[in-house]
């Protein structure tokens, strides 16, 4: 039986909505001063600027440091040394932003965790130790949806060998604070693939486990009828050419988040959303959006738990998923696999890729290498399974119609 409980130190990330609430909390805190870590996209944004009118009413002296480029380990290794002695550093920007600054208070205040992340090895995941803490509370501000890094214990890292995927407990915020206005910049079609990566990731965790966890599946089916119907609010704003409002894009960023809170999956296999690996992978040899290539692969890896392939997932629970889905939205084909054709057209979502057969070859090897070859995060499935699903999404032809 799993035992529920937090395996550091560091408490789960709590939730705010609003910036405004900042300026109650802020008092709170010892000290005097405060790091804003800025997208360099967003840092003249109301986000930033609401942030720094918190911070001056709470009486605290502002740094303000933008940021741009890749998350990689000499970025972040550069961030935490400029980090130190920060008493507290708010995080305002998308995933790629999020991932850094959460790596870089940790690195900041535990040195040892360079270690474990500067080891080479083959395993595209790196765990670190649960005695790994953070030495600077953090609080993150997401101006995109879908990745929920502003609640999760995960970063994406690149390095030499990939983008690898981290995690640790020493990773999760002490705050997250979720307000409309921080997306209000965020192009419609991004909102609508933050859509979908909530949707890719619940759902590829739900199917891909053949186990039956009563409540947990009752979470998961609700969040995705939830999200199925989000979708297809954000789907009639885009046909009549109005702009996403506030709520909508609020209720959204809930789903995102909440797709990463530990009761949606306990008990499940922590492996079990296959697509998120080739996707990783697809999505860096091709020099991808994540969302271009989980879409692209989507329907072919849907075709295999079908078949049925056990080793993809459960066709059962994948029927029981898309029964739900179809309830949120009846016009959808019967086959799951056709079904999210379909679906993704409705929310216009981009994922005709091309490739040559020899980098689809080189893409499905560095996969298995990462991933698999008797690594659990793809199990029993070979080279041979991975390059067929990748050759078949590389064929996705490109559409942008609406499903009527």
């Amino acid at each position: 039986m799993d035992v529920v409980w937090n395996l550091g130190r560091q408490r789960l990330t709590q939730v705010a909505y609003g910036i405004a609430g900042l300026a109650k909390w802020l008092p709170l805190r010892a000290g005097s001063g405060l790091t804003i870590l800025a997208d360099a996209a967003v840092a003249d944004a109301e986000a930033v600027t609401r942030v720094e009118e918190c911070a001056a009413f709470a009486g605290r002296r502002v740094e303000r440091v933008v940021l741009s480029g890749p998350g990689t380990l000499e970025n972040v290794t550069a961030l935490a040394e400029r980090l130190r002695g920060s008493e507290l550093v708010v995080a305002v920007g998308g995933g790629t932003l999020l991932d850094r600054a959460k790596l870089a208070v940790l690195l900041a205040g535990d040195p040892a965790v360079l270690d474990r992340l500067s080891v080479r090895h083959r395993s595209g995941l790196v765990l670190l130790s649960a005695a790994s803490n953070p030495g600077i509370p953090l609080v993150t501000v997401p101006t995109t949806v879908g990745t929920g890094s502003e609640l999760s214990g995960a970063v994406c890292l690149g390095t030499a060998q990939g983008k690898r995927l981290v995690l640790g407990n020493g990773l999760q915020p002490e705050v997250a604070v979720l307000d409309p206005v921080a997306t209000r910049t965020l192009p419609v079609d991004l909102l609508a693939e933050g859509v979908l990566e909530v949707f890719f990731r619940v759902a590829g965790m739900f199917a891909g486990d053949h186990q039956e966890l009563p409540t947990e599946d009752t979470f998961a089916l609700a969040l995705l009828d939830r999200l199925v119907r989000l979708g297809g609010e954000l789907e009639e704003a885009r046909r009549t050419g109005a702009a996403p409002g506030d709520r909508l894009r609020l209720e959204i960023a809930k789903l995102s988040g909440t797709s990463h809170n530990p009761w949606l999956n306990l008990g499940r296999d922590p492996c079990a959303c296959k697509g998120w690996y080739l996707a990783n992978e697809l999505s860096t040899g091709l020099g991808l959006r994540k969302m271009t290539a989980a879409a692209a692969l989507l329907p072919p890896l849907w075709r295999r738990i079908t078949a049925p392939d056990p080793r993809w997932g459960s066709a059962r629970r994948l029927e029981r998923l898309w029964q739900v889905v179809r309830a949120a939205r009846p016009a959808l084909p019967a086959d799951p696999a056709d079904g999210v054709d379909a679906l993704m057209d409705a929310w216009r979502i981009e994922r005709g890729i091309t490739a040559t057969s020899g980098r689809i070859d080189e893409i499905a090897r560095s996969t298995t290498l990462a991933w698999g070859d008797g690594l659990p995060t793809l199990g029993a499935l070979t080279l041979a399974d991975v390059r067929q699903v990748m050759t078949e999404a590389a064929r996705t032809p490109q559409t942008s119609v609406g499903f009527r």
